[in-house]
């Protein structure tokens, strides 16, 4: 191959891999247009058709489609059959809709092989046609638009998506073993048990607050009933409410989000692969095959839930089935199957029941509160908003552990089902986009995306960056930390979800045991090494709390034998177990103390990182939240109004680079709260972190009038720690005065 041409045919690749698709067809179409129909050529024929595809080129696409079918290269031939099949009736679609604009096309590569960006133009190409000819033809997708992912059609999101393929024939994966079935089911049990305890407290807190409000009211007294133990009422509601849980849902779904019927045949002209999914592996379990429901809404989500595979329900968003495609829909539908066959499948519809009335509540209180004119109703709101956030919080804290379980399971039954580990892959991520799409859109996370959180197959928070930064970051770049770093699973301990990055390379591994080539190839040069000192500095807050358990522990030793052998009279000290729980304060404010300043460096400006490099500062797997790094940043501010986040919970930096979730912490005396400037552009200075959800911690928000609201994060820390201190040595003190 002349010099010239490799050099342009590079120049080419490179231009189609980065999206910039006018100047691969400056490079490309000079070699393409060669009659020597050389390998050379092929491979620029090919990059052309893509390069059209997606420029809406599609007369072009077709022709050069149909020059590539009288190739003499049989798989060629093949691919180039396959595309121009697609391209027209792409183009039949397109002629029968006026107002659907040139959408861009998205390429398969069902041939097992990386596709045309993944060509190192490092190697030769004809080597690489010699090697793996596939490799730089891949075939266009049978369904998937790229426009559809994350957003309308007619707003396309450059995604290059290697397309790898399914299994046609594969072995069934081996069974799990009896101990992790046994920890399944101890964890619905414990996720059970949990629920139960956490709903008795706030009863028992409500009714003795009932009591003592009647007791200070004239001509009132309190209730004898509400001194009752309420935990067999309580066990009994559980047990009635598990029975009646699919059509209470139902009821909840329909009144709250307007849940809707799905039909077989509104499911078929999205998917014709998912409902015979559902009637070949209902038939295989003797089950009847769920109903099917439909929520009105654009960002894409699934949920299921009843008590029995017999009630068994699988909602779904519109915006599913509108972003993913044929066989991605698929294995969702997959993925709830998983879930049904589970123990802990009532459990989760349990607490979704028992949490569902909490949030709308708070939700409710907060459209009163905003519509409020009078500041006694908008404090009051505000308050009863905060405390029923509070109170749903932790309700739903309750099923963390177990919900994370679970999609491990359900992803790799998922798989099994359909045979296609790449397809789930391909519909997680395009989830993720299409929420971070969503809430860019409505500029606040949506009531629906937040309170169905828990049994949506992907986090909106983990799709916060990971779903917004795909335009400027590889998924594997970004994935890097979900997937090397030795720390990870330790910070996803108050997550709803397991780490995208720990469950796609979970698939991966299926796909390459059915020797499939992977969706994704999640790589690192050399080893991810993190100090041992730097973790253990992390976590050194909660660490001091079983040392200083240990410590109690040592102390009553040798305070019992001191007085076993008539050294010391100190045994009074615990005679009340009360000290423990201030060794357990002091231990924590120690922890803090140690931590505050590692956590929260000096910024200085000439150390700030911008914008421009905030996609950059995610891919190190070797950092912790620890490690932060002080940025500052420029964006719109993002968030719920009003009393709606009275908590600062929802407050979102949407950056010309992707979207990053942001930590206030309200200072005394301060006038402006941050969701006065929801809607507008600020510049945020702070701590950026890497963890299971990238955030930054804030120390300043500015306007651009010049406006400023301070965060004083290691302010708050250092009370925090004083306190506890200070909480910690009264107990110990009280105790010990109410000992002698």
């Amino acid at each position: 191959m002349p010099s010239h041409e490799k050099s342009s045919l590079e120049a080419g690749l490179v231009a189609l891999k980065q999206g910039n698709y006018y100047a691969a067809i400056t490079q490309l179409e000079p070699i393409a247009g060669s009659q020597n129909q050389s390998n050379t050529c092929l491979q620029a024929q090919v990059g052309l058709v893509m390069a059209y595809a997606r420029t809406g080129e599609a007369s072009q696409a077709i022709a050069l489609c149909q020059n590539l079918i009288s190739s003499g290269n049989p798989e060629v031939k093949e691919w180039a059959t396959r595309a121009l099949e697609h391209l027209k009736k792409r183009q039949k679609r397109h002629q029968k809709s006026k107002n659907i604009e040139t959408e861009f096309v998205n390429f398969d590569n069902s041939l097992d092989t990386p596709s045309v960006d993944a060509v190192s133009t490092h190697q030769t190409l004809e080597g690489v046609i010699k090697k793996n000819i596939p490799a730089a033809y891949p075939e266009l997708s049978n369904t998937g638009l790229i426009g559809s992912v994350g957003g309308t059609k007619s707003e396309p999101i450059n995604i290059f998506w290697r397309q790898a393929r399914r299994a046609k024939i594969w072995q069934p994966l081996r069974k799990p073993n009896f101990l992790l079935s046994m920890l399944s089911c101890l964890l619905a049990a414990g996720t059970f048990i949990a629920l139960f305890w956490m709903l008795r407290a706030f009863v028992m807190l409500g009714m003795g607050l009932i009591n003592q409000i009647l007791d200070k009211l004239p001509y009132l007294e309190p209730l004898q009933l509400l001194y009752g133990n309420p935990s067999l009422l309580i066990l009994v509601l559980f047990l009635v409410l598990i029975g009646l849980s699919p059509w209470l849902i139902d009821g909840l779904l329909a009144s709250f989000y307007s849940q809707e019927h799905l039909s077989k045949e509104v499911l078929h002209t999205h998917s014709r692969e998912a409902f015979r999914v559902l009637q070949r592996t209902c038939q295989q379990r003797h089950w009847k095959i769920p109903k099917l429901r439909i929520l009105p809404i654009s960002a894409p989500i699934m949920l299921s839930y009843g008590n029995l595979p017999s009630t068994a329900r699988i909602t779904v968003s519109q915006g599913l089935l509108e972003q993913l495609t044929d066989d991605e829909i698929a294995t969702i539908y997959a993925l709830a199957l998983g879930q049904i066959g589970r123990w802990d499948f009532n459990v989760m519809s349990l607490a979704l029941l028992v949490t569902l009335p909490f949030y709308r509540l708070y939700y409710q209180l907060s459209v009163w509160g905003n519509k409020s004119e009078k500041k006694i109703w908008c404090w009051t709101t505000t308050g009863l908003a905060g405390l029923t956030y509070g109170i749903w919080c932790l309700l739903t804290g309750t099923t963390l552990l177990n919900s994370r379980f679970r999609l491990y399971y359900s992803d790799r039954h998922a798989a099994e089902i359909t045979g296609n580990p790449n397809g789930l892959i391909r519909a997680l991520l395009k989830i993720s986009i299409g929420v971070a799409d969503d809430i860019q859109k409505q500029e606040q996370t949506s009531w629906q995306l937040e309170s169905l959180n828990v049994l949506a197959p992907v986090s909106y928070q983990q799709s916060l960056s990971l779903g917004s930064m795909v335009r400027h970051l590889s998924f594997e770049s970004f994935l890097m930390w979900e997937n090397f770093n030795p720390y990870r699973r330790w910070f996803t301990i108050n997550n709803s979800h397991p780490l995208m990055g720990d469950r796609i390379e979970r698939l991966c591994e299926i796909a390459r045991n059915w020797h499939l080539e992977p969706e994704l190839h999640l790589t690192i040069e050399g080893s991810c090494q993190v100090k041992t000192q730097s973790f253990l500095l992390q976590i050194a807050p909660w660490l001091g709390i079983p040392i200083s358990f240990l410590l109690a522990v040592l102390f009553w030793l040798i305070w019992q034998t001191a007085f076993a052998m008539h050294l010391l009279n100190l045994k009074w000290i615990y005679d009340d177990w009360n000290f423990v729980i201030g060794f357990f304060m002091i231990g924590f404010s120690i922890g803090t103390v140690m931590r505050i300043n590692a956590f929260f460096p000096e910024i200085k400006p000439f150390n700030l990182q911008a914008d421009d490099h905030l996609s950059h500062l995610l891919t190190d797997p070797s950092v912790l939240p620890l490690d932060s790094i002080s940025v500052r940043l420029a964006g719109k501010l993002l968030g719920r109004r009003g009393t709606a986040n009275c908590l600062g919970q929802d407050l979102i930096l949407q950056s010309s680079t992707g979207l990053v979730k942001l930590h206030h912490i309200p200072w005394l005396g301060q006038s402006i709260n941050p969701t006065k400037w929801i809607g507008r552009q600020i510049i945020v200075t702070g701590w950026l972190r890497r963890g299971a959800t990238p955030w930054i911690d804030i120390q300043t928000l500015e306007t651009q009038s010049g406006k400023t609201i301070n965060s004083p994060h290691p302010i708050w820390s250092t009370v925090l720690a004083v306190v506890a201190q200070a909480w910690g040595a009264y107990i110990m003190l009280t105790a010990q005065s109410l000992a002698r």
